[in-house]
């Protein structure tokens, strides 16, 4: 397990687990489809590098103005 997840800090500071957690699979979707990684991937799989990576602040959950928009 990673040790950074044991604390709800990070996931709090999100807005709870459901967007940690698609932020998490919308990260290792793009770090399995070619991107660059932002840490050093020193041995770690994807999920790892993308927690390593929320965990850093690099990625973070953003809402677009009209998301919330009913059309």
């Amino acid at each position: 397990m990673i040790e950074a997840l044991k604390d709800d800090t990070v996931i709090n500071a999100l807005g709870g687990r459901f967007k940690f957690t698609s932020l998490v699979q919308h990260r290792m979707r793009e770090l399995m489809d070619g991107a660059r990684p932002l840490v050093e991937r020193n041995g770690r799989n994807d999920f790892e590098i993308a927690v390593a990576e929320i965990v850093d602040g690099l990625i973070t959950y953003e809402l677009s103005e009209d998301a919330g928009d009913d059309a």
